[in-house]
C-alpha cells in the first residue's frame, strides 16, 4: 500500500546548460509542490503504514528548508554564488543543478535517510520510500525513485554534499538534525 503526503514550499534557481535560455540565463522562481510517497506491506498499531501527523516533524522540516531561499549548485559560477549567499539568509547548496529532476532525486535522498533513522514506535513495519514527484509547475513534473535517486549516471549525489545556509538551519527545531542524518544516528522519536 502507498500513502501520500503533499509539501509546498516557493524556491529561486536557475538551471545551467538547459534548452530554455529563460532558465539557465536567468534566475526564476517556483511555486513548488512536493509529493512524498512512502510505502509498506504492513499497518501499524493504528492500522496505519505511517501516521501523516509524523511526516510533521523532521520530513516537513527539511523540505521546509527550501521554502523562500535560492537553490544554487555547487558547479556554478563562485562570484554568482558568493552573491547570492551575500544577498539571502536562506540558501541551499546542492551538488547537482537545481532542476525538478534533481530535486526530486534529492528530497529522495534526504526522506529516505530520515526514514531510516526515524524511531518506530508504534508497530511500524517495513516502511520505505517508494518516490518522490516534484511540481515544478501545474502543468510539469518529475518522479525519482530509488534508482533514479542512488544512480551515478544521474549525477553522484552525496548527502555531505549538501550545504544549508546558517539562517536555515537555525530554523529547525534541532540545529543538529542534519549533522544526525550525516551521522547515522538515530532520530529521537517523533511525538504527536
Amino acid at each position: 500500500m502507498i500513502i501520500r503526503k503533499l509539501f509546498k514550499f516557493e524556491n529561486a534557481h536557475i538551471v545551467r546548460d538547459c534548452s530554455s535560455s529563460r532558465c539557465r540565463f536567468s534566475l526564476h522562481g517556483h511555486s513548488y509542490k512536493i509529493e512524498v510517497l512512502i510505502e509498506s506491506n504492513y499497518l501499524d498499531n493504528g492500522q496505519m503504514i505511517y501516521d501523516f501527523g509524523l511526516t510533521k516533524f523532521h520530513i516537513k522540516e527539511l523540505i521546509d528548508s527550501f521554502d523562500h531561499a535560492i537553490t544554487l549548485w555547487s558547479g556554478d559560477d563562485k562570484e554568482y554564488k558568493d552573491d547570492m549567499k551575500k544577498h539571502s539568509l536562506r540558501w541551499v547548496e546542492l551538488p547537482v543543478s537545481p532542476s525538478a529532476e534533481q530535486f526530486s532525486r534529492v528530497i529522495f535522498l534526504i526522506v529516505e535517510k530520515v526514514l531510516q533513522l526515524s524511531s518506530m514506535n508504534n508497530g511500524e513495519k517495513n516502511v520505505k520510500l517508494n518516490s518522490v514527484i516534484v511540481h515544478e509547475t501545474d502543468t510539469g513534473y518529475a518522479q525519482g525513485f530509488y534508482d533514479d535517486a542512488h544512480s551515478l549516471l544521474m549525477g553522484e549525489i552525496k548527502l555531505k554534499d549538501i550545504v544549508f545556509s546558517q539562517q536555515v538551519i537555525d530554523e529547525w527545531s534541532d540545529s543538529k538534525l542534519w549533522e544526525k542524518l550525516l551521522q547515522n544516528k538515530k532520530l529521537a522519536p517523533n511525538i504527536i
